[in-house]
């Protein structure tokens, strides 16, 4: 299957800065990169209803990461939207979501395993690649290991709650080319999973590429 890369947004943070950086990752693969501050990650879901696992580090100190815990309670939101920051453990700013074409992202849904794959679809799935073994075999490019995984994000991951309090994992709320943005508040790392999952919703049972995208900070955050 051959990725074709849509537009970025015509306005906004992906058109403030040069491009850094523009790849294609592709279905079921991992992906990282230091963003500097200032800079742009902006990911665009090429093919739509690609769930898109993720986690932040601070680059210099990779004790201070992203703490789902501080990022709900300081927004007062479960979700992710325009305008929220991924703050880490100690109440620290990470990045950004400064553009959003989709309206919300997923902060409870975790990422798959082997494990949970086998627990939740039968012994037969525990073969399967998923989005946690991606974390390790990226994450050990930056000498993070097992220990270092924390609760993730799931952009354009689709996790509904009930008032009841069940959740669950269904179509995503996403569309070809829609995309959001990402802008680093210090130095940081990123780690992506774009996930494997083949056994419910989450990738329409179907995982398709997305695409990266970093751009430069403005001059005057520089």
């Amino acid at each position: 299957m051959t990725a074709e890369r849509s537009a970025l947004p015509a306005a906004g943070p992906a058109a403030r800065g040069p491009i850094v950086a523009d790849m294609v990752v592709a279905r079921r693969g991992p992906w990282s990169s230091i963003l500097r501050t200032g800079e742009c990650l902006t990911i665009v879901d090429l093919e739509g209803n690609q769930a898109v696992d993720f986690l932040v580090y601070d680059a210099h100190d990779t004790a201070i990461r992203y703490s789902a815990q501080q990022t709900m309670a300081a927004q007062g939101n479960i979700f992710l939207v325009a305008g929220s920051t991924l703050l880490a453990t100690g109440g620290e700013p990470l990045l950004t979501l400064v553009d959003d074409e989709v309206g919300r992202h997923d902060t409870i849904g975790g990422a798959c395993s082997k494990e949970s794959n086998s627990l939740r679809y039968g012994d037969h799935t525990v073969h399967q690649h998923a989005c946690v073994e991606n974390f390790l075999a990226e994450g050990a490019r930056w000498g993070l290991g097992k220990r270092d995984l924390v609760s993730n994000v799931n952009f354009y991951m689709n996790v509904p709650v009930e008032p009841d309090g069940v959740l669950g994992i269904v179509d995503g709320i996403s569309a070809p080319g829609l995309s959001l943005t990402l802008r680093a508040e210090r130095d940081v790392i990123v780690l992506v999973s774009n996930c494997p999952q083949v056994n419910n919703p989450c990738n329409g049972f179907d995982p398709t590429p997305v695409r990266m995208v970093v751009t430069g900070a403005p001059a005057a955050a520089r």
